[in-house]
């Protein structure tokens, strides 16, 4: 049987078939693409409409290289989100939880519902971009399109409705939002009246491994695939990495590394300790209906930034070019990676040397220091979570599980081990299409 996972980072995209085989699950990238965002009048969308293109087109060669396609599940980041009108039309394109609309807004929020609330009713971490907080920003903006809404869908509910015509909301994805109660695994209406926000905008909320329904005709005259059905997986992409581990033991954590940075363990039920609040940790869903208890820090978006603004400047580098530059390099500067001079910063470099000069430390100067600054950074920051979760959990972590693109950086992985004293095991670079597949084939064991 073959799966198709649709895996949407924040700087690119990718289809790939998933054929599952007596050895194990093999992949076939058929399609990547790249996921802009683009300011507009002053905010900073998502181009949804080119995204649902690349995805077509990326099926459409799924379908005519494979055939036995059984089912396509898609994944995403975490808290965007677009609205749908009476008609079901798109009202516009969503927009970039790095738009500045949510600058300031915990403070408003907080003098509405105390935080010490909020985080026993949702025990999410508390991020400017939450959904929840995004929502609010509209709600004092008094904008237009949250009255003539119908239907709100996150990311990747809003591909699987424009793919089946089908409006849910999957738990993994909705369990981000600052908005879902666990307790009663619900909408948290406290905060949608206390906050204004319209809670009929909400859909029902589905487990992973839900089949939403099968392709619209539509779909199918352009790409094929009929009767091939369209799976909730995990999606969180957050989620679907962490299905695709299978540990040894419970003494474990995962870090899922790309443009984030995701640090943390599974537990049955939820964390909501006044502790777990003060050392940001969030309680977020995962596949099997459990709780995944992680911090987010802020990952390779630095070192993103960093190498996009050296191709500007005609100065390409490799990653292979740049670890090998910084494990020549004996600097020691840390930065604290979550300051929040490096969520949107002009200058990613420049941003860096300020940092390291006021707080009395010597700046990086060539790009393997800058390399071996960022680098060093974020081991040191998972150590310092490390110790967190510990705290928080009671339990002892003897492994990492390394998943995702920074997997490869095997700097990272020495230092990280060297600083949290714990093995790291480096697992799929394509953690997340594995996790998603494996949902699919659940799925579709399951509804036989």
């Amino acid at each position: 049987m073959r799966y198709i996972a649709a895996d949407f980072g924040a700087g690119s995209g990718r289809i790939i078939v998933g054929s599952v085989l007596p050895e194990g699950i093999q992949l076939d990238e058929v399609h990547r693409f790249p996921n802009r965002q683009i300011r507009l009048g002053g905010t900073v969308y998502w181009d949804f409409l080119s995204l649902f293109q690349e995805l077509k087109t990326g099926l459409k060669k799924a379908f005519a290289k494979y055939d036995a396609i059984v089912s396509i599940g898609v994944d995403t980041w975490g808290v965007d989100f677009g609205l749908i009108d009476h008609q079901g039309h798109l009202l516009s394109n969503p927009v970039c939880y790095r738009d500045s609309r949510t600058n300031g807004i915990l403070e408003k929020a907080f003098r509405k519902i105390p935080k010490n609330e909020f985080y026993a009713l949702t025990g999410n971490q508390f991020m400017e971009i939450n959904t929840a907080f995004q929502l609010y920003s509209m709600v004092l903006q008094d904008d237009p399109i949250l009255k003539i809404a119908d239907k709100l869908l996150f990311t990747p509910d809003l591909f699987n409705y424009f793919l089946t015509g089908v409006a849910a909301n999957e738990y993994t994805i909705s369990s981000t939002s600052q908005l879902f109660h666990h307790a009663g695994q619900s909408w948290a209406r406290e905060i949608f009246e206390r906050l204004g926000i319209p809670l009929h905008l909400m859909q029902k909320i589905v487990p992973s491994g839900t089949v939403i329904g099968e392709l619209l005709p539509e779909i199918v005259a352009e790409v094929g695939g009929a009767g091939v059905k369209v799976v909730a997986v995990g999606s969180h992409d957050t989620a679907s990495a962490l299905a695709s581990i299978e540990p040894e033991n419970d003494n474990w954590a995962f870090i899922s590394s790309g443009t984030w940075s995701l640090m943390g363990i599974e537990t049955e039920k939820p964390i909501l300790t006044p502790e777990a609040m003060e050392c940001d940790f969030t309680n977020e869903g995962t596949v099997n209906g459990h709780i995944r208890f992680l911090r987010n820090i802020t990952g390779l978006w630095l070192l993103q930034n960093l190498m996009k603004e050296w191709e500007e400047a005609g100065e390409k580098c490799s990653y292979t070019d740049l670890i090998a530059a910084a494990e020549q390099c004996h600097l020691a500067s840390i930065i604290d990676v979550d300051d929040p001079c490096f969520n949107k910063p002009e200058n990613m470099g420049q941003a860096i040397c300020r940092y390291c000069t006021e707080k009395g430390m010597e700046p990086p100067k060539t790009k393997g220091e800058f390399m071996r600054c960022v680098v060093l950074s974020l081991a040191t920051k998972y150590a310092e979570v490390k110790k967190l979760l510990e705290k928080c959990s009671g339990r002892k972590i003897e492994t990492i599980y390394m998943v995702g693109g920074g997997s490869q950086n095997q700097l990272l992985n020495r230092l990280t081990a060297e600083l949290t004293g714990a093995q790291v095991v480096c697992k799929a670079v394509e953690a997340t299409a594995i996790g998603n597949i494996k949902v699919q084939q659940n799925s579709t064991l399951i509804n036989q």
